[in-house]
């Protein structure tokens, strides 16, 4: 059976249907790999992965072989397909589409037991241009309409692999959280005729109880309503949309942030697993001009999210949060001005 998006009208969330991936062997992507283990993503394995559809490498290297510092490769068990043509049909009361789209592992590191945040302020600005990079090339595909960019590190954020690596998925729709949250932002300028990201930041900055840290390009801080403890969040001080209109400048900025950012989880909570989500807008499409307004009123941002425990039944039934660490309690232990 080929992938498949399925709307649900009670709950106005879209799923992808992907049997293809309960065929992965439990053991191709260990959460910890044992001495011995074969990975995947390590250097000099490049056969065991898809062809690279991209990646940053030495000069007078080739494709699919050693000399890499980052690589992206198709995922061998994709949730979604890039063959095919995409298709929209109701099903009765209910919507389904083809599940048309991309599914990309981006290796952050040949070798597999440096961190991303281990990696030089360059190379983690690296990591980032290669999400550019990708986001550039898949936005000439018009099937597509919204890129999506996570990292899950550790099994208590879903990772089941040790070796640094982020993942992509691009999608021939614009999910109902990322439009709700476009909505409130348009709502917001329409009352104040200021980006509520903007009033955020400024918010965040003159405060200053929940910042963490800032430098010319960003600002990073625990939000105000944090749904999760130490939870993180991210915010340029451009104002833009698309994560694509990154300079270097601006790359090498957000890569001094957020690897501070998870060297600081890491001395106060001693390396937890987390969710690295990068928000952007939907790609500029005829059918997304109920978007146009985004150029003023929205704003990429990142959150970095440790995991500490899975959601439950209070989470999941009333989409409301239970955080037990105030954010102006959890800026101080990142901060540095309280010790654990």
């Amino acid at each position: 059976m080929t992938p498949e998006f399925r709307r649900d009208p009670l709950h106005n969330a879209w799923v992808v249907f992907a049997p293809e991936r309960q065929r992965r062997p439990q053991d191709y992507l260990p959460a910890t790999l044992s001495a011995g283990a074969l990975d995947p993503f390590a250097e000099g394995n490049e056969r065991l992965t898809p062809p690279e559809v991209y990646a940053a490498r030495k000069e007078k290297t080739k494709p699919n072989e050693p000399g890499w510092r980052v690589r992206v490769v198709p995922n061998r068990y994709p949730a979604m397909r890039i063959e095919g043509q995409l298709e929209s049909a109701p099903a009765g009361l209910y919507d389904r589409v083809t599940g048309i789209g991309a599914h990309e592992v981006i290796i952050e590191t040949p070798d597999a037991k440096t961190a991303l945040e281990d990696l030089t302020i360059t190379g983690v600005a690296e990591v980032f241009g290669t999400y550019r990079e990708r986001i550039l090339d898949l936005n000439k595909d018009s099937r597509f309409q919204h890129i999506y960019i996570f990292k899950n590190f550790g099994p208590s954020a879903g990772a089941s692999i040790a070796h640094a690596h982020s993942q992509l998925v691009a999608l021939p729709l614009v999910p109902p959280l990322v439009e709700a949250k476009l909505i409130r932002a348009r709502e917001h300028f329409a009352r104040k005729q200021r980006s509520l990201f903007s009033d955020i930041l400024h918010t965040e900055r003159t405060d200053g109880s929940r910042m963490v840290a800032e430098n010319d390009g960003y600002a990073l801080f625990c939000p105000y309503a944090s749904r999760f403890p130490f939870e993180l969040a991210v915010f340029p001080k451009r104002h833009d949309p698309q994560f694509v209109s990154c300079s270097v400048t601006e790359l090498h900025d957000l890569a001094e942030v957020v690897r501070f950012a998870l060297q600081r989880l890491n001395a106060v909570l001693e390396k937890p697993g987390y969710n690295l989500l990068l928000h952007m807008a939907p790609l500029q499409r005829p059918m997304n001009e109920r978007f146009a307004s985004a150029k003023l009123d929205y704003c990429w941002h990142l959150e970095i999210v440790p995991r500490f425990h899975s959601l439950a039944g209070f989470e999941l039934g009333l989409g409301a949060f239970i955080n037990t660490v105030y954010p102006e309690d959890a800026a101080k232990f990142l901060r540095g001005e309280v010790r654990a």
